[in-house]
């Protein structure tokens, strides 16, 4: 069982009428939880959560270290000369590209820290040609996450490519129901993103399966850029 129902009862009291107000609450008993292996690219189980041991989880590229830490240094000292608008969740951001001019012409302006990218790897020409920038700054103390959620795939294309600065995270990806003998509750897999680490998700990482932050993995401050390329139609 995954939901429970509430039900209410609505008087009227010059009619004595009533009626039933039925309310689902959504919420699961069951879940499996896997931690993903960037040398086999697997998700290996937790011994308590379920039936299998490991699954291949396809839609991954991690790449450690693709940042310096001088590199990592001048890229938040440049950040942070920059204004940080409050976002939802306890976040900060700052947006570069299309989501800035609310356009989708006119030549874009990108900050001076990607102009070349980082460590002399070509982030746009290695995966594709990014047209938005979003930088993005949690913090515990103000409690900042991202809920679950998928990225619009109408507009946006094919990878996300996120550079990660300042502090590991974990970034965990969640399937409701629908994979494999694991259909009767939510399949959840926690990635490790090492500090100055660069993640990409595609493929069905990408557009099955919703990714998250969760407050509990926030131990200090984290600073994060995301690219974004549109989709090719």
């Amino acid at each position: 069982m995954d939901c429970t129902i509430v039900t209410l009862k609505l008087g009227f009291c010059d009619g004595l009428q009533y009626s039933h107000l039925f309310i689902f609450i959504k919420y699961y008993e069951t879940h499996y939880d896997f931690t993903y292996d960037p040398v086999s690219k697997a998700a290996v189980g937790e011994e308590e959560s379920g039936t299998q041991q490991s699954f291949t989880f396809p839609g991954i590229f991690l790449w450690e270290n693709f940042v310096s830490e001088d590199e990592e240094r001048e890229l938040i000292a440049r950040m942070d000369q920059d204004v940080w608008r409050d976002s939802q969740s306890g976040r900060r951001k700052q947006d570069f590209g299309l989501q800035e001019t609310l356009c989708l012409c006119g030549k874009l302006h990108w900050p001076a820290c990607y102009e070349p990218s980082p460590g002399g790897q070509d982030v746009k020409g290695t995966f594709f040609n990014p047209v938005e920038q979003c930088n993005l700054d949690y913090d515990p103390l103000r409690g900042s996450a991202i809920d679950p959620h998928l990225d619009d795939s109408w507009l946006w294309g094919e990878h996300l490519v996120t550079i990660n600065l300042l502090s590991d995270t974990v970034l965990t990806m969640s399937l409701d129901r629908g994979w494999g003998d694991m259909d009767d509750g939510e399949v959840r897999v926690a990635v490790h993103s090492p500090r100055r680490s660069l993640i990409v998700l595609y493929g069905e990482a990408r557009h099955r399966w919703k990714h998250a932050i969760h407050r509990k993995d926030i131990h200090r401050r984290r600073a994060c850029s995301s690219f974004s390329c549109l989709r090719s139609f």
